[in-house]
């Protein structure tokens, strides 16, 4: 299996855009990782992964979508894009995930790409806007790896993302990066809908034929003004799911990401570990993408960008408030407690609708990935030695671990602070 999947790298993916890859990912990106390893030690936490979303803006209205894609448009400009990724490249950062909206929209992304020529960057996008034209220039830039998102096959996804013709038109996108021999993926949150159309073996096989690079599975959660919390998965489909991909990991030539198990199948939450944080297009400092709250800006004069994550109280007790109540994602879990916390550091709504509080307090517990009763261990050796060192919970649920005998809504909860004063509209009216 490895050796075909070697081969497909070879054959399928251009050589100098493969060499790049290596060249960026192994030679700088796992050094990068290793170096937020040692700086966990001083108990500074800069994520070598970071997640911004370059802009608000989509041409699409999906269902549970928490951006505000109806809003007037907000990019990150170029300069302040350059400015951000040099103060990451100082800490060692080569690999940055550029999403939305819809980053295609934003006018200056590809410059953006060119002006950083030493980084790597992973696009998040529907797939509408790349044309050959725009295939192309990626080609010819060689530092970016387009990430199509594919919600469903014809009627499911059209359902899903709100839009007539969007399966097909994304599947056009993915079809001008391959045949231009970008190293491609294709990305689906996995929800009711999709589960039974997606998380399939004739899925991947039909994937591999078309010579996809990687694929990545993540779990829905509902958040935004219109959560949808139907579509998520029980708990039986959240295993499903984690089986799958290690059932797939271990026969087809396709590479799996997987933001959520270590290589034992130990549940994890990215943001606790410190190895990922986002960044809104409004600039704003968060704990993930569907957190929308904040304390701290990339605007925020005085402070360059390692300092505001590392002194970020709000996200520092972020880390520990999850790190004592789960494993797992404590928007699904324990909306209750983020919501404490948002009110305890007085941190800002990052959404133009200045809705997410409420949105917040609507919230009704979901399982997540956190199961310990149900932990599937990596088949494969090769993500188990990959895991290992590059990413596991780096020993930061180790008191939680000794308690965790039960599944997650029995697991005793610390409470994170004493009890809240200010009510929702006093904080809004801030």
């Amino acid at each position: 299996m490895y050796w075909q999947m070697a081969k497909r790298a070879l054959c399928d993916t251009d050589k100098r855009l493969l060499w790049n890859f290596f060249r960026i990912m192994v030679l700088r990106a796992i050094p990068s990782v290793l170096r937020h390893k040692r700086r966990m030690k001083r108990g500074e936490y800069f994520p070598p992964f970071l997640f911004i979303a370059v802009t608000n803006s989509c041409n699409l209205r999906c269902q549970g979508c928490w951006m505000d894609v109806t809003a007037k448009q907000t990019v990150i400009p170029l300069e302040a894009m350059n400015r951000l990724i040099r103060e990451a490249q100082a800490m060692g950062n080569a690999f940055f995930g550029i999403v939305g909206g819809e980053p295609l929209l934003h006018p200056q992304l590809l410059d953006i790409f060119e002006q950083n020529p030493n980084c790597y960057f992973q696009l998040f996008t529907n797939g509408h806007y790349i044309t050959d034209d725009v295939a192309r220039e990626l080609h010819r830039l060689g530092n970016v790896t387009p990430l199509v998102s594919i919600e469903g096959k014809e009627l499911v996804s059209d359902q899903r993302r709100g839009r007539p013709g969007v399966f097909s038109r994304s599947m056009q996108g993915l079809q001008t990066c391959l045949r231009h021999k970008l190293p491609t993926g294709v990305a689906t949150s996995v929800c009711q809908s999709n589960i039974d159309e997606l998380v399939t073996e004739e899925w991947v096989d039909r994937l591999v034929e078309m010579g996809v690079f990687y694929t990545w599975f993540y779990v829905y959660r509902p958040m935004g003004p219109k959560p949808r919390p139907d579509l998520c998965l029980t708990p039986e489909q959240q295993v499903r799911v984690r089986r799958f991909v290690v059932e797939m990991r271990a026969k087809k030539p396709l590479i799996f990401i997987d933001a959520y198990h270590d290589g034992l199948g130990r549940a994890l939450c990215p943001a606790v570990t410190g190895i990922s944080h986002h960044i809104g297009p409004w600039g704003d400092l968060e704990p993930c993408p569907v957190i929308q709250f904040a304390r701290e800006s990339i605007y925020d004069e005085g402070r360059t960008l390692p300092e505001k994550f590392i002194q970020s109280e709000f996200l520092r007790d972020f880390r520990e408030m999850v790190r004592r109540t789960t494993r797992g994602c404590i928007v699904l879990e324990r909306p209750d407690l983020l919501r404490d916390l948002v009110l305890r550091h007085e941190a800002r709504d990052t959404t133009a609708r200045q809705t997410a509080l409420a949105e917040l307090e609507a919230m009704q517990p979901h399982p997540s990935q956190f199961n310990p009763l149900e932990e599937i261990p990596e088949k494969s050796w090769a993500y188990r030695f990959m895991k290992r060192f590059l990413f596991s919970d780096f020993g930061v649920y180790s008191e939680l671990d000794r308690t965790a005998a039960k599944p997650p809504t029995q697991i005793p909860v610390e409470p994170v602070s004493q009890t809240v004063d200010a009510s929702s509209a006093e904080l809004a009216a801030r």
